[in-house]
């Protein structure tokens, strides 16, 4: 269904005549054809903006200000951004690719709090990835200790509990598969006797199989309205994961948390998401109690070519 609320394209572009010198570097990053060159100065013509502050970045006088951008998401309180732009070819890629294959699935925390400042900083690097449209319509959910976190895990746990007991009613996954709904077939036939048997663990001995004790939960969502709401989401999620593991937090993505808050009204209720918003991603953190001697591999790809 077409998604009825308006992307805000609203101009908030304003430009200090006397400092722009109509080097036109605005007017080559402006996808939305918002600025043109008049009588050798930028000028605002177009009546539509997607408030990417690319206008700004490449300006060479700083004459460009986007009044919507929100400057202070730039500013970090456990380390100093770098404020300069780093030219195409000009990183380290030996160095990129080794964060990127260091960073691993985290499963074993230790019982140290994550400071907020580091869960804040985290989202704040999380909304410097790419985004449909320029959108930009995320949403990030934090449960800062472990008592909110075992709170959430106990909701989850209930939802399971009611989802196993559905699948175990044969003729009712007969009926769903007959009428086109084969989900809950699939769900028995490939996770209903590990999730029975995790929690059975989970209550006997209080092992917490879905967190793995993390003291800290970061969930990414995004708005319905935006144009590619899931991507948005995920894109930020890499870039968090990956930012964790350099500021010394190890990060574990819960699959069956995101199942939960998009079937489960309850569990999304308990988060206290808007009803215009979805999870895409929950994101275990902490401080790891894993170390590794060096990077994993990964499994054989299908990779095509199209001539």
């Amino acid at each position: 269904m077409e998604n009825s609320i308006m992307i805000d394209r609203t101009v908030t572009v304003v430009i200090d005549q006397d400092l722009c010198n109509g080097c036109a570097s605005c007017i080559k990053v402006c996808s939305n054809n918002t600025i043109t060159l008049f009588e050798g100065k930028a000028c605002i013509t177009g009546d539509e903006s997607l408030n990417c502050d690319h206008c700004a970045a490449a300006c060479t006088t700083g004459a460009l200000t986007v009044e919507k951008i929100d400057r202070s998401l730039g500013e970090f309180k456990t380390f100093e951004a770098e404020k300069k732009w780093i030219e195409h070819g000009k990183y380290n890629t030996t160095s990129l690719v080794n964060l990127m294959q260091s960073r691993r699935s985290c499963r074993n925390f230790k019982e140290k709090p994550v400071e907020p400042e580091l869960l804040e900083d985290l989202v704040k690097i999380g909304i410097t990835a790419p985004s449909g449209s320029n959108c930009q319509m995320w949403t990030f959910s934090i449960l800062p200790n472990r008592q909110k976190v075992e709170a959430f895990g106990n909701r989850i746990k209930q939802f399971f509990a009611g989802l196993n007991k559905m699948a175990e009613k044969s003729w009712l996954r007969m009926v769903l598969k007959v009428i086109g709904k084969p989900e809950l077939s699939w769900y028995y036939q490939n996770y209903y006797r590990s999730i029975k048997e995790g929690l059975e663990e989970w209550e006997t001995s209080g092992k917490d199989l879905l967190f793995h004790k993390a003291p800290a939960v970061i969930i990414v969502g995004a708005k319905d309205a935006a144009s590619c709401p899931s991507e948005d989401a995920l894109l930020a999620t890499q870039n968090i994961l990956l930012a964790a593991h350099a500021m010394g937090l190890g990060t574990c993505l819960i699959g069956f948390a995101v199942s939960a808050l998009q079937k489960d009204k309850k569990t999304f209720e308990f988060i206290k998401m808007a009803e215009d918003e979805k999870a895409y991603a929950v994101i275990a953190i902490g401080y790891s109690a894993e170390k590794y001697q060096t990077v994993t591999g990964r499994k054989p790809i299908h990779l095509r070519y199209v001539d």
